[in-house]
C-alpha cells in the first residue's frame, strides 16, 4: 500500500535465528521465526551480504588450487615486492588463499605466439592430483591468457570433466593485464565463490519463486545465480553508498562526504557528481582488479573495544561484535565506545528496543556499563597513578575514536585536493548519529544531513540501486584516431555482452542505459585514470584534467596510452519510493516510546555531554527545508 516499514536485528543471535535476513523476513511477514516463509507475498528480495567479506578476512574460504604457468608457482606469494611499512622491523605477510600450486607445462608470448606448447597429460595429471587431495574450487591463471584464453580454455575443460565445482578462469573473471593482480582476484574469486553460493542457495531455497537480488562491490544489483565471489567482497556497504547518494541528492545536496558508522569499524567515501570506483584495491592482503565502489575503512565503531596498553588509551581495532556484544548488552562483554555514550548519556536504554540480554529481550544494561568503567578505572589508576572520573575517561576515549574517523574522512578529501569545508556529512549507520556533530567539528563541516531511514540506509539504498552488469577489455596501445574504430568495436562487443546480462534479469532493453569508459595513463606510467569515451581531444583533456588534478603536474610530450576500456549497462527499477504518500519509517517490533525528555535529572554537570547545544551556527546540524516530493515526512521523531 505503499508503506514503508523498517526493521533491525543483531547479525547475530545464537538459539533465537540462524540467519537474520530470514528472521527479518519472517518478522515482516508477521510469521513465526520456525515457519515457512509465505514467498507468495514478496515480490522481490534485495540484499547485500558480509558471507564473502568475513570468509576473506578470517581466512575461511574453499580450499582452492592455483594452477598457474611453469615458472611462476611463486609469482602471487612474490607480488610487486612493495613495503607500504618500511620502517617495520617485523614484516608479517598475509596468508595467501590457495592450498596448493601445480605448474602447467605452456608458454605463450606477448604477442600470441605460443612459445611452449599446451601438454595435455601433464595437465590432467597435475589436475586430477588436486582432486585426489580433496581440492574441489581450481584457480587458472595463465601468462598473457588475459589476451590469448585458448590455453586457460582447454585447462577449464579438463578441471570441469574431472570434476571441479568451482572453476575460476583469469581470462573470464579479471581479463586486463598483470599477471599478480589478474591472478590474486581469479584466486579469490574460486576462494569465496563456494562459500557465497551456499549462502545463496541457503536463502532462495526458502523463498522458491521470488526474485532475490545481490548488491555488488560496484553498487549494482544482480540476480542471485549470477553473484560471484570477486563482486561481493563490498556488498553491504556499497548499499550504503548508493543510499547516502540518492537521498542527500533528492535533499540537494551534490557535494557529500559518506559517514557510515556501524558496530565493527567505520566507512567513508566522497561523492561530488559521480560515483567514485576503484578498479585496484587491496582487500585483506589480496590484490582485486574489480570495480568497487571506492570506500575507506577504518577500525572505529560502536563495539570498538576500549584499551589501555600501558602507555595511551586505544580504541579497537578489535570489535566486541554482536556476540556478546559491548558490556551494556548484558552478556558480558567488553567496555565499547557504545558503552561510553550509554554511560555519558548519549545513549538512553529507554529509546532503545528490549533484544539484549540472554534471553534476547531485555533493555540495555547502563549498571553493567557503569560497572565496568568503574573496575576499568581502577586498573588505569594501579598503571598510571592517575585516577579520574569514569565520565572523564570516558569522554576521552569518544575522543579517539572520532580523531580516528575525522582522519579517514581527511584521507579521501582533504589528502586529494578537496575542500571539505565545502561538503555535507551524510551520516547513517547504527552509530553515526551518535557521533557526527563531533566528527563535523573536527574537520569544520558546516552540515550534516540525517535522512529519516539513517539506521538502515545500507538496505535502503538497495532497494533504490539499479541492475548493472560491467565488462572490462585490455586495449594497451597508444591514443590516437587510428585506434578508436578499435576501441569502438571493442566497446561494442561489451556493450552487447553487458546489455545481454541485464535483459536475462526481466529487464527490458528501453530501460537499459549503457556507459563506455577507457582507462588511460601516460606512456611508461603504472597507475591509469578513468575517462569517459569520445573523441581522442575529448579523452585526451579529460586524462589531463584528472590527472592535473590528482598530482598537480602533466607531462607534454609524452604520449597516452589506452590500457584498458569498460562499459557498464543499467537500469532503473527503484519506482518511486520518496512519494508524499509513504509514511514515517515505523518498526516492526514494538513502536510505543517514551516521549523525548531532553536532559535527564543530574546531567547538569556533565558538560562535555552537551557541547552540541552551544555550537555555533556552523557547527549546527542543518536541514534546508525540503519539499514532500524530494524526501519521505520526518515525522516525530525522538
Amino acid at each position: 500500500d505503499g508503506t514503508l516499514l523498517t526493521h533491525k536485528l543483531l547479525s547475530e543471535n545464537a538459539g533465537h535465528y540462524d540467519d537474520a535476513a530470514l528472521a527479518g523476513m519472517r518478522d515482516l511477514l508477521g510469521v513465526a521465526r520456525d515457519a515457512a516463509i509465505p514467498a507468495e507475498r514478496i515480490a522481490a528480495v534485495k540484499m547485500g551480504t558480509t558471507i564473502a567479506t568475513n570468509a576473506l578476512l578470517e581466512r575461511k574460504g574453499e580450499p582452492t588450487a592455483l594452477f598457474i604457468t611453469r615458472g611462476f608457482r611463486d609469482a602471487l606469494r612474490i607480488g610487486y615486492q612493495n613495503r607500504p611499512r618500511i620502517f617495520d622491523r617485523h614484516i608479517v605477510l598475509p596468508q595467501m588463499l590457495y592450498s596448493t600450486v601445480h605448474e602447467i607445462d605452456e608458454r605463450i608470448g606477448a604477442r600470441g605466439e605460443v612459445l611452449t606448447p599446451l601438454d595435455l597429460n601433464q595437465a590432467r595429471r597435475e589436475i586430477e592430483a588436486a582432486y585426489a587431495q580433496g581440492l574441489r574450487a581450481c584457480a587458472i591463471v595463465l601468462m598473457h591468457g588475459y589476451r590469448y584464453p585458448q590455453h586457460e580454455q582447454a585447462l577449464a575443460a579438463l578441471a570441469r570433466d574431472c570434476g571441479y565445482t568451482q572453476v575460476s578462469v583469469s581470462h573470464e573473471v579479471s581479463p586486463l593485464m598483470k599477471l599478480v593482480s589478474r591472478g590474486d582476484t581469479t584466486v579469490a574469486d574460486a576462494y569465496l565463490s563456494p562459500v557465497l553460493r551456499r549462502y545463496v542457495d541457503r536463502i532462495t531455497s526458502e523463498l522458491p519463486g521470488v526474485k532475490v537480488m545481490f548488491m555488488q562491490s560496484s553498487g549494482g544489483l544482480t540476480d542471485a545465480r549470477r553473484f560471484n565471489g570477486k563482486d561481493s567482497v563490498l556488498s553491504g556497504p556499497a548499499g550504503g553508498v548508493v543510499g547516502m547518494v540518492r537521498t542527500a541528492q533528492a535533499a540537494g545536496f551534490e557535494r557529500i562526504i559518506g559517514f557510515d558508522m556501524g558496530g565493527t569499524s567505520t566507512d567513508v567515501s566522497h561523492f561530488a557528481g559521480e560515483y567514485e570506483r576503484a578498479f585496484d584495491t587491496l582487500v585483506a592482503g589480496v590484490r582485486m582488479r574489480a570495480p568497487m565502489m571506492s570506500i575507506h575503512t577504518v577500525a572505529a565503531g560502536g563495539g570498538s573495544i576500549l584499551h589501555f596498553d600501558g602507555a595511551r588509551m586505544r580504541v579497537g581495532p578489535d570489535s566486541a561484535g554482536a556476540q556478546p556484544g559491548p558490556a551494556c548488552y548484558g552478556r558480558g562483554g567488553p567496555l565499547t565506545v557504545t558503552d561510553c555514550n550509554v554511560l555519558l548519556g548519549r545513549i538512553q536504554p529507554d529509546y532503545f528496543p528490549a533484544v539484549f540480554g540472554a534471553s534476547g529481550k531485555s533493555p540495555l544494561d547502563s549498571a553493567a556499563a557503569r560497572q565496568k568503567f568503574m573496575t576499568f578505572n581502577v586498573e588505569l589508576f594501579n598503571k598510571n597513578n592517575n585516577l579520574q572520573s569514569i565520565e572523564a575517561m570516558a569522554e576521552g576515549f569518544l575522543r579517539i575514536a572520532v580523531d580516528n574517523m575525522a582522519n579517514a574522512i581527511k584521507k579521501i578529501s582533504v589528502a586529494r585536493g578537496y575542500d571539505v569545508t565545502r561538503y555535507t556529512l551524510a551520516c547513517f549507520g547504527g552509530a553515526a548519529g551518535q557521533h557526527a556533530c563531533r566528527v563535523a567539528d573536527a574537520l569544520a563541516m558546516p552540515r550534516v544531513y540525517i535522512h529519516p531511514y539513517a539506521g538502515v540506509l545500507s538496505a535502503y539504498g538497495m532497494g533504490l540501486a539499479d541492475i548493472t552488469s560491467m565488462r572490462e577489455q585490455a586495449v594497451e596501445a597508444p591514443l590516437d584516431d587510428a585506434l578508436l574504430p578499435r576501441l569502438v568495436t571493442t566497446l561494442d562487443a561489451l556493450a552487447s555482452a553487458a546489455r545481454a546480462e541485464v535483459i536475462a534479469q526481466n529487464v527490458t532493453q528501453e530501460n537499459i542505459t549503457v556507459t563506455r569508459r577507457a582507462h588511460i595513463k601516460y606512456d611508461g606510467t603504472d597507475t591509469t585514470l578513468n575517462v569517459s569515451f569520445g573523441s581522442v581531444a575529448a579523452m585526451t583533456q579529460s586524462f589531463e584534467s584528472a590527472y592535473l588534478g590528482s598530482y598537480s603536474f602533466l607531462m607534454p610530450g609524452r604520449a597516452l596510452v589506452v590500457e584498458a576500456v569498460a562499459v557498464e549497462a543499467s537500469t532503473n527499477e527503484r519506482g518511486a519510493p520518496d512519494s508524499p504518500t509513504h509514511e514515517p519509517p515505523r518498526s516492526g517490533g514494538d513502536s510505543t516510546l517514551p516521549s523525548p525528555s531532553g536532559r535527564r535529572a543530574g546531567d547538569e554537570g556533565r558538560d562535555a555531554m552537551f557541547t552540541a547545544a552551544n555550537r555555533d551556527a556552523r557547527a549546527v546540524a542543518s536541514l534546508p527545508q525540503q519539499s514532500e516530493q524530494s524526501c519521505p515526512p520526518h515525522g516525530n521523531y525522538p
